[in-house]
């Protein structure tokens, strides 16, 4: 067990995540959102952005104490996966729906099926991240913001739709296929707003 452990239950934060985890970690609340409010745009609002950084003087309104905002980087990279995810959502349900085979996509957890969503989108339509990166990430993230059985659910799923990919699951590679510009290396790059 780890120094971070917490007896109080609490999830240990981290606080010195890297861009793409605080990409992730954003882009993951904001999917979470989405399932719950109807008709939300697939890229978040500056109320978003805002909520996420916290108040100065919590309350229980917005019981989430201040932090910095999040880097140009990390929001960018998440509203990159966010975009790429709400594209293709039919299909990476299907493909969560094909290997969850014993679980209809509306029974899972909110916060693992968003997972899954971003895991896989990482997985089958960027190249910029080894697909074992992304499964690493997404079990991160299930251990962090889900159940106890989150992160052995999400690292067993993911694990059987690696043997489907079409690319070597450690390398991350250009290919000509790739839709998406990364965020973090292109230089057109402008955030979505």
């Amino acid at each position: 067990m780890s120094d971070t452990s917490s007896t109080s239950g609490k999830k240990p934060d981290r606080p010195h995540a890297g861009v793409r985890r605080e990409g992730r970690e954003a882009a993951i609340q904001y999917l979470f959102q989405l399932d719950f409010q109807e008709g939300e745009p697939p890229t978040p609002d500056s109320d978003f952005w805002k909520l996420r950084a916290g108040a100065e003087d919590p309350d229980e309104l917005n019981p989430i104490p201040a932090r910095p905002p999040i880097a140009p980087k990390a929001r960018a990279f998440a509203e990159s996966l966010l975009q790429g995810v709400c594209v293709h959502k039919a299909e990476l349900d299907e493909i969560i729906t094909r290997y969850a085979r014993n679980y209809r996509l509306s029974r899972l957890a909110a916060v693992d099926r968003n997972i899954l969503r971003l895991a896989v989108y990482e997985m089958f339509h960027t190249t910029e991240v080894p697909p074992v990166v992304a499964i690493n990430e997404a079990i991160e993230l299930a251990k962090q913001y889900g159940s106890e059985e989150s992160g052995g659910f999400v690292n067993g799923l993911l694990d059987k739709m690696r043997g489907e990919l079409k690319r070597p699951a450690r390398n991350a590679e250009r290919t000509p296929k790739q839709t998406e510009p990364d965020p973090l290396t292109s230089p057109q790059h402008t955030p979505l707003h």
